[in-house]
């Protein structure tokens, strides 16, 4: 049988809109290495609700 890889699918979602009060969420999916990034990745992505790019963290 074959091993399973290290790359998994993660979803990060906007920080700064929970806070804001609008509608709807910002969400993006993408893969991460579970070897080389163990911990919960936080990147800087466009949240197109709020026009601006914002931080979004991993969310489990």
């Amino acid at each position: 049988m074959a091993k399973k890889g290290n790359r998994v699918q993660v979803i990060l979602e906007c920080t700064e809109h929970k806070d804001s009060g609008l509608a709807g969420t910002s969400r993006y999916i993408t893969t991460k290495n579970k070897k080389n990034t163990p911990d919960r990745i936080e990147i800087k992505k466009f949240n197109p609700i709020l026009k601006r790019m914002t931080v979004h963290k991993e969310i489990k």
